[in-house]
């Protein structure tokens, strides 16, 4: 049985939670796509958060990190190895969620602050 409290909570917080996590989850992914660079025949990865979330609002649920799977990232110019990371495209994306994740991070502490100050009364 769902717990009301916790149906509310979910409401109450949208999909911001759901959006850190999967932007924390690329960043991760990211890095390690960097950390291989030089690693011969490694393949790079990515999350398509942004497709994630489209689905999980249409959807309307939150919290659920369906459809998040990992995809290798096609390269434009794969290195004699068989290594698809391209370390500028790594570095442009690392850059681009990092400041996704920053979005993510300040609406949810948002919403929670709303929150604080709705059960304090609004003090």
């Amino acid at each position: 049985m769902t717990n009301p409290l916790d149906t509310m909570f979910n409401q109450a917080i949208g999909l911001s939670a759901t959006a850190l996590q999967l932007r924390a989850r690329r960043l991760d992914v990211i890095a390690g796509n960097i950390a291989n660079a030089a690693t011969p025949g490694f393949k790079a990865r990515d999350l398509d958060a942004d497709a994630v979330l489209a689905r999980a609002a249409e959807a309307g649920f939150a919290g659920e990190l369906a459809g998040a799977s990992l995809k290798f990232r096609a390269a434009l110019q794969p290195s004699l190895d068989g290594n698809t990371v391209e370390l500028a495209t790594e570095q442009a994306a690392f850059a681009e969620n990092a400041l996704k994740y920053q979005a993510s991070l300040g609406f949810l502490t948002g919403r929670i602050q709303t929150l604080m100050s709705a059960l304090k009364g609004g003090e």
